[in-house]
């Protein structure tokens, strides 16, 4: 899959790719504009943050780069990769249970906390690629 050289970027089929997790040292990239929205990305290899409107859209420790990432409240998808696990962070809808699909095979159920925060694991061998989704219950 390989990182996003230019930190952010829209592909061709509407989804966003994002995050360089080979820098060394903290890179920003903002007013990126996508479907009305304006966001900003901050990467290296110890954290992908990527914020909508001022508002955590997604985040990973360590870094990570994130390819074909669509979604809103009720359903996110992505495909992932890093130099090893990651933990990640997604903003959702407050209060909910959510269920996590990692590679096409049910990972189980995740509830998110009442400021909408949907916490995960995931084991990573460093550059092989995961495919999540996660689909409100």
């Amino acid at each position: 899959m390989g990182v996003v050289e230019e930190l952010i970027r829209k592909e061709e089929k509407g989804t966003l790719s994002f995050g360089n997790y080979l820098l060394d040292t903290k890179t920003k990239k903002g007013d990126f504009k996508f479907e009305g929205a304006t966001y900003k990305i901050k990467t290296f290899r110890e954290i992908t943050k990527l914020e909508r409107n001022g508002a955590l859209v997604y985040e990973s420790v360590p870094g990570s780069t994130v390819t074909n990432f669509k979604g809103n409240s009720e359903v996110v998808e992505f495909d992932v990769e890093a130099a090893g696990d990651i933990s990640f962070t997604l903003e959702m809808e407050p209060s909910k249970e959510y269920k996590l699909v990692v590679d096409g095979v049910s990972a189980g159920r995740i509830p998110t906390n009442v400021g909408g925060k949907l916490n995960a694991s995931l084991e990573l061998n460093e550059g092989s690629k995961i495919s999540v989704k996660i689909v409100k219950c």
